[in-house]
């Protein structure tokens, strides 16, 4: 078995905290010149994803290998993929293909390539129930659910059951399905150790994670009288208008009182109007004091002022003070906020505890309270205040004080010599290689082991070397977890800027506008895939792509083609320009359409025009709300970058005005 090729590095500005990895890290590669290329492995990495590939699907003979391939960095991945097919095709016995993985997680047993082939292992011998070799090289360290429970069918199969009863029970307790722990937990049951009041403990479990379907399913071996109470708390959960109903028709009717709340809440979120008719009624039938009311007022006001529903108000008049967490304080203030009662609005904020209240957030929401209260003194001092900060309602603040705002850099200083050092450590080596070979994944991890080793203080350095790879979303990313924010020359780069221009040039938007969009939908990546199929860099979905290039008269595009940048920045540009003229020319709300969907919305527009902050603040989803509030941020940032000058940002307050229903007609629900 060969090993990777490491660089050598000179080690004297980092305290490396491992002996192998400082080891590896003083290993020399003997192609030393090479190191002073731009691109010493470009031909051998080219060979090794063919190879790669090749060994995914198909038997490849090691020996035909090059030694330029046998000495790239990589070549351990290669190793691993030829492993992991044999072990796909092996036998039930043990055999050469376990051989090799043994040697191999031996020599790379704490590093990335040999974790993962060892969970692969692990996931082989169980399916061949080879339990005597599993437990040698198990390890609870690198365990998922499914290793875990094979561990325990390993244990039973091996007579070593020492507290194992104490261990699958923990196990037990997961509230969702464990299919790979079927055998296990029979073999409690034959034990008689699987107690009702340990399977009771996991419907539980699974009610308060909302799997109802679920909680069933196991409550089914309770005693009737055991299982009454959680099955009702399941029909409440499942159906309940339905369940709140013979609540209030049957007041004597038992129901435990989480249960009963969780079906309130429930009908609550799907169903205002519903909960509205019925709330009287059900506290009066469920005979509950003001006290034990309370937490039943809170769940229908906050879906109440997620709607903006006026009835909002006098719901949480009814929560008392103990009921309020920091989610109800905020809600009940943007609730004060959508209908205008300022002084409520000072009193929410003035109730919330000193960590909350000190947010930019609501140091903000407290200056608009007293300069509606006339104090227009104070007011300013605390607008000012805001200003220290960078983020949207420092842009507003600055707004209200008709000032322009310029952000507050924060230079990280460039340690070149360091950068150069850690550019030549092992795992960042190998990261490199992996993210220039379209293995994202492996890379991440490699960057995240290579970045673990580093003393804290030479952390901060590898933004740069991020950065200079062009790897933004992990630059950004590391910036993140060093809290590193305000380097902006460094943390917003502008990339692809013949297609962001040329997407300016075809819908008239700017291209700070469409590069604040792509910073926060991909982080730059041209093959970002979100779990709901948006591709690319303006994380366009296939649908939404086809339907713009259908009225901007462009060619139809693939679900491939969408990861290919001249294609999908025009149409994720288009798409927002569409969105813009739809929504009457309110950029916000548009951007609000891009991420939750157009018809989202549409149903947020307000009756009767209004401040901007307010809508944006009162965005019922979390998610969205963030989102337009950062992609403002991003464009003064971009816009500052450009010119070097404070940006006047007083165009962020034109009011949020009704929009006719034919303006809004044929808007599809999706988004981007």
């Amino acid at each position: 078995m060969r090993a990777i090729c490491h660089y050598s590095a000179s080690m004297n500005r980092f305290q490396l905290t491992t002996p192998r990895v400082l080891a590896l890290a003083l290993l020399i590669l003997s192609s030393g010149p090479a190191l002073a290329a731009k691109d010493p492995f470009k031909n051998t990495r080219q060979v090794f994803k063919e190879a790669h590939a090749a060994a995914t699907t198909q038997a490849t003979d090691e020996k035909a290998d090059s030694e330029a391939l046998r000495r790239y960095p990589l070549y351990p991945y290669l190793q691993a993929a030829r492993i992991k097919r044999a072990l796909g095709e092996a036998t039930n016995e043990l055999g050469s293909a376990d051989q090799q993985a043994e040697t191999f997680v031996e020599y790379y047993d704490r590093e990335p390539v040999g974790r993962d082939l060892r969970v692969a292992w692990l996931t082989s011998l169980a399916k061949r129930q080879q339990w005597q070799a599993f437990l040698k090289h198990y390890r609870d360290d690198l365990a998922s659910d499914a290793l875990r429970c094979h561990s325990f069918s390993a244990r039973i199969a091996l007579g070593q059951t020492e507290d194992l009863e104490l261990d699958i029970a923990s196990q037990w307790l997961t509230p969702t399905s464990l299919p790979d722990c079927e055998r296990p937990f029979d073999w409690m049951r034959s034990r008689k150790a699987m107690t009702p009041a340990l399977v009771e403990q996991r419907v539980r479990r699974a009610l308060e994670n909302n799997n109802p379907g679920f909680a069933k399913q196991i409550a089914a071996s309770l005693p009737a009288d055991k299982a009454a109470p959680l099955l009702r708390w399941a029909a409440l959960l499942e159906n309940p208008q339905k369940q709140i109903d013979a609540l209030i028709a049957s007041p004597a009717l038992q129901v435990e009182p989480k249960a009963q709340l969780a079906g309130w809440t429930r009908l609550a979120r799907v169903d205002r109007d519903g909960a509205l008719r019925r709330y009287d009624s059900f506290v009066r039938a469920r005979k509950l004091t003001e006290e034990a009311a309370s937490p039943y007022a809170l769940a229908l006001a906050l879906a109440l002022s997620w709607d903006r529903r006026p009835e909002a108000l006098g719901y949480f008049k009814r929560v008392l003070p103990q009921d309020f967490d920091d989610s109800a304080r905020e809600w009940h203030a943007r609730a004060a906020l959508w209908a205008g009662d300022w002084k409520l609005v000072g009193n929410i904020i003035a109730a919330m505890p000193d960590q909350q209240r000190s947010q930019a957030r609501w140091r903000y929401w407290t200056a608009r309270a007293t300069e509606k209260s006339g104090d227009r003194k104070l007011a300013r001092q605390l607008y000012e205040s805001v200003l220290l900060d960078d983020n949207f309602y420092s842009i507003m603040a600055a707004a209200r004080l008709d000032r322009p705002l310029a952000p507050h850099p924060e230079k990280l200083v460039l340690d070149q010599s360091q950068v150069e050092r850690m550019e030549q450590l092992p795992p960042m080596v190998r990261a490199r290689e992996l993210l220039l070979s379209d293995m994202r994944s492996q890379a991440n991890t490699e960057w995240s082991f290579g970045l673990q080793q580093l003393a804290e203080p030479a952390r901060t350095q590898a933004i740069h070397l991020a950065a200079r790879w062009g790897w933004y979303d992990q630059a950004i990313g590391t910036a993140t977890q060093q809290r590193v924010f305000n380097d902006y020359e460094l943390l917003y780069p502008q990339p692809y800027d013949t297609e962001v221009f040329s997407a300016a040039k075809l819908t008239g938007l700017a291209p700070q506008l469409i590069y604040s969009v792509m910073r926060q939908e991909s982080l730059y990546r041209r093959d970002a895939l979100s779990s709901a199929g948006a591709r690319g860099l303006l994380q366009m979905l296939p649908e939404t792509a086809r339907r713009t290039a259908r009225q901007w008269k462009r060619p139809q595009p693939s679900a491939s083609d969408l990861f290919v940048p001249s294609i999908n920045v025009p149409l994720g540009a288009a798409n927002l320009r569409t969105l813009v003229d739809r929504f009457g020319g309110q950029t916000l709300v548009a951007l609000a359409g891009y991420n939750a969907g157009p018809n989202a919305a549409a149903r947020w527009i307000p009756s009767e025009s209004l401040d901007p902050d307010i809508w944006v603040e009162n965005i019922p989803y979390n998610e969205t709300r963030n989102y337009v509030q950062r992609i403002l941020w991003h464009n003064v940032v971009f816009s500052w970058l450009k010119s070097g000058e404070p940006q006047k940002v007083d165009s962020w307050l034109a009011r949020i005005a009704p929009v006719t229903s034919s303006a809004v007609l044929g808007l599809a629900e999706g988004g981007t």
